[in-house]
């Protein structure tokens, strides 16, 4: 299967956009609609804020120069900055610590 180039580049620009100055993991979503977009919820003085809603049904799972997780729906797409490295590491940890 192939994916169109221009959702590559434009996927890793936007984690490289929102990366810049920031510690931590980064993650983007591009809905279609905001009717995707259920519930914002960021009450005063809070440190949590909520975001949910959907990128409606599951077209296609990838990662992006095994640095990016993207999750394409067919509603909008969900880019997480985090590598098919960092993402075995961590099944591995939480597998551990489930036959403790």
């Amino acid at each position: 299967m192939t994916f169109p180039s221009i959702s590559v580049d434009r996927g890793r620009m936007a984690i490289l956009e929102a990366k810049e100055g920031v510690k931590g993991r980064v993650f983007t979503i591009e809905l279609d609609s905001g009717d995707a977009l259920k519930r914002v919820s960021v009450p005063n003085g809070a440190q949590r804020i909520l975001l949910e809603g959907t990128i409606g049904q599951l077209k296609h799972a990838r990662f992006v120069e095994d640095a990016i997780l993207e999750l394409v729906g067919t509603g909008g797409v969900l880019r997480v900055d985090l590598s098919r490295n960092d993402l075995a590491r961590f099944s591995q940890k939480c597998l551990g610590e489930e036959e403790k």
